[in-house]
């Protein structure tokens, strides 16, 4: 059965163990959370390069034109 859950990687130093086991509800809820963030943060990028590249080919000029317009 595959796991549902990322896997949380212990290291002890001191014995050379290694452990892997899957988030536990903490965790797990914790990581749902920064991936809604990073999906956010992904979102709002790509509409604001969208809304970017939307007005530029409404002025009929290049990402460098605008560059050079603006520098």
């Amino acid at each position: 059965m595959p796991n549902t859950r990322p896997l949380i990687r212990i290291h002890n130093l001191e014995t050379d163990q290694i452990i892997d086991r899957e988030m536990n509800d903490d965790e797990f809820a914790q990581y749902e959370a920064e991936q809604a963030v990073l999906a956010a943060e992904v979102a709002d990028k790509q509409a604001k390069d969208a809304a970017k590249a939307d007005l530029l080919a409404k002025l009929g000029i290049s990402e460098d034109e605008a560059k050079l317009l603006l520098g």
